[in-house]
C-alpha cells in the first residue's frame, strides 16, 4: 500500500492573491518597513489589525513556509529579523489585476476614480500618477465597420 502524504504538506505558494488576509497584512508591513521582528511586526499592525505576539509568530512562519519571508538572527538577543523574499512589485501587480477583473469589470477608469473618492492624493503622488497615465499607450479596441 503506497503511503499518503499527511494533509498538512503543502508545496509553496507563489500567489499573492491566495494568501489569507492576516498574512497578507504581515506581509505588507515588511515591504513598507523593511526587515523586522516579529514584535515590530505585532506593533506596525496593532492599530488596525491587533493580534498576540504568537499569532504574528505563527503567520511569519507560515509566510516563510510558502517561500515568501525568510528570517536570519537578529544583532541583539534571541529575537529573528524577517525580510520579504521577493519585492512587491510583482505581487502588487497580481493583486490590482485581480481586483480590477473581480471588483471593477476589468474598467480600471472605475477603479482609478473610486481610489481618487476613497483617498485624495498629494501632489507628488498625483503627478506620478499623471506621468505613469502619459506613459501608456490605450489599448486597441474593436473598431465597428462602417457599411
Amino acid at each position: 500500500m503506497a503511503k499518503r502524504s499527511p494533509k498538512s504538506a503543502k508545496l509553496p505558494t507563489s500567489s499573492v492573491a491566495e494568501l489569507p488576509k492576516a498574512e497578507l497584512d504581515v506581509l505588507a508591513c515588511l515591504w513598507r518597513e523593511g526587515p523586522a521582528t516579529a514584535r515590530r511586526v505585532r506593533e506596525m499592525m496593532d492599530r488596525y489589525r491587533p493580534m498576540a505576539h504568537g499569532s504574528v509568530v505563527t503567520l511569519l512562519v507560515r509566510l516563510e513556509n510558502r517561500g515568501m519571508v525568510v528570517h536570519e538572527k537578529g544583532p541583539v538577543g534571541k529575537a529573528f529579523v524577517f525580510r520579504p523574499a521577493r519585492k512587491p512589485e510583482a505581487m502588487y501587480r497580481a493583486l490590482v489585476k485581480e481586483m480590477l477583473q473581480r471588483i471593477f469589470g476589468g474598467c480600471p477608469s472605475t477603479m482609478l476614480e473610486t481610489m481618487l473618492a476613497v483617498q485624495a492624493p498629494t501632489a507628488d503622488q498625483l503627478t506620478a500618477m499623471k506621468r505613469a497615465i502619459n506613459e501608456q499607450r490605450p489599448t486597441k479596441g474593436k473598431k465597428k465597420a462602417r457599411r
